[in-house]
């Protein structure tokens, strides 16, 4: 493991307790807040594809604001894990679609359906900065995956936190790659390029 490696392990820990404390004072406000706000600040009008998420745990539940996006005319994605070490796959979905159970109690989209790269990306994270950067989980998926869409397409990142998520600085290693924007319950926050 090496420095940057510790630090996030540490920050992880922190995080978790101070996004579970979040959700338990503004969970259901708080994915209502920020469904109002929409994702008109990042200039990327519909129709495009999203990919949206599906919340684990305390997670702040992105559902309205993908409910949102379907009525404004978006289309959307889940993604999709296809093994360690791999970017991931986005496969299409409206809410009702079935879905399958995957690890962590991570519900994805069915095999079956279409695979896209999508324009948006919505993200979920333990802690992000002023910067951009995100600490996730520790499996590396997005910063694959934010990498590979990079390359092939002008994509837009967006962050979906609590405010209270927000740390001085999340430490970073050259592989990670810094979102675009950050949207919590009080609003949108451009990142620096």
């Amino acid at each position: 493991m090496t420095v940057i490696d510790d630090l996030k392990k540490e920050m992880r820990r922190a995080a978790k307790t101070a996004r579970r404390a979040a959700f338990e004072t503004r969970g259901a406000a708080a994915s209502r807040e920020i469904a109002g706000h929409g994702i008109a600040f990042a200039g990327r009008p519909p129709p495009l594809i999203v990919s949206g998420f599906l919340s684990i745990g305390d997670e702040i539940d992105a559902t309205p604001l993908m409910q949102r996006l379907i009525d404004e005319g978006y289309r959307l994605c889940l993604p999709v894990m296809e093994g360690k070490g791999k970017s991931l796959v986005f496969r299409a979905w409206s809410p009702g679609d079935p879905l399958a159970e995957t690890t962590w109690s991570i519900r994805e989209a069915l095999p079956s359906a279409e695979v896209l790269d999508p324009d948006i990306v919505l993200g979920p994270l333990l802690a992000f900065d002023g910067a951009g950067y995100r600490l996730g989980y520790g499996g590396g998926f997005y910063d694959r995956t934010l990498a590979r869409l990079r390359a092939i397409k002008p994509i837009v990142s967006i962050g979906i936190a609590f405010d209270e998520q927000r740390v001085d600085a999340v430490p970073h290693a050259d592989y990670d790659e810094p979102l675009d924007w950050i949207l919590t319950p009080s609003g949108a926050m451009k990142c620096p390029a």
